[in-house]
């Protein structure tokens, strides 16, 4: 356990490591969009697969390994970006748009802070909200009724697509997959899953709010 302590201990080591945890939760955000898809095959299929999750046995030390992927990604995000401030203490007269650096890759830090926000609002407004007298997916319909709130969700999902863009292609590259051969095929399917988390999750409250009633 010595060397798996010293590889991870070491600037690099952290890298990948939060390269790792991000790979995992992008693999989390893969599978909850296809579940929340379901909403628009109605209320039955929607609330049938939520129950079906929560009467699953393995879903507490599964909400409990993601809560500390989360964490732990946060937490090296912070580490290394301040170690990387530490190297270059002194800010350099130009703004970086070279070396391949884009809005993406130079934000990461704040489009995370953003996301971490919308976790903490959209867990208070749905995995912890009352459902008495009512199912998840009429709360999910009620909340997308607001316009505020679906313009907020829309603006934060596409903050997750620039910030999952950048970051799925980074990580393999920390990681050490890197050839001119598969690069290029890496770097779309980062723009692919952008496209489909901005349009995937994005499309469900404009949807909700245009085309379905709230409860009375």
């Amino acid at each position: 356990m010595t060397w798996l302590y010293k590889s991870f201990s070491t600037s690099i080591g952290k890298k990948q490591l939060m390269a790792v945890t991000g790979l995992a939760l992008i693999v989390f955000l893969v599978l909850h969009l296809g579940g929340n898809l379901l909403i628009f095959l109605g209320p039955e299929a929607f609330n049938g697969y939520a129950q079906r999750l929560e009467e699953n046995p393995l879903l507490i030390p599964a909400e409990i390994a993601l809560l500390l992927l989360f964490i732990a990604h946060v937490l090296l995000a912070l580490i290394v970006s301040a170690g990387n401030r530490r190297a270059r203490p002194s800010r350099y007269a130009r703004k970086a748009r070279e070396g391949g650096k884009t809005i993406a890759s130079s934000t990461m830090l704040l489009s995370g802070s953003l996301i971490l926000v919308f976790i903490v609002i959209h867990l208070i407004n749905f995995k912890f909200a009352s459902r008495e007298g009512t199912t998840l997916y009429h709360l999910v319909i009620d909340k997308f009724h607001s316009l505020p709130y679906v313009c907020w969700y829309v603006a934060a999902m596409v903050v997750l697509a620039f910030h999952v863009g950048h970051g799925f292609q980074s990580a393999f590259r920390t990681l050490g997959f890197v050839h001119p051969k598969y690069t290029p095929a890496l770097i779309w399917v980062s723009k692919g899953l952008a496209v489909a988390f901005a349009v995937g999750y994005g499309a469900i409250p404009i949807w909700a709010y245009i085309f379905t009633r709230s409860a009375p």
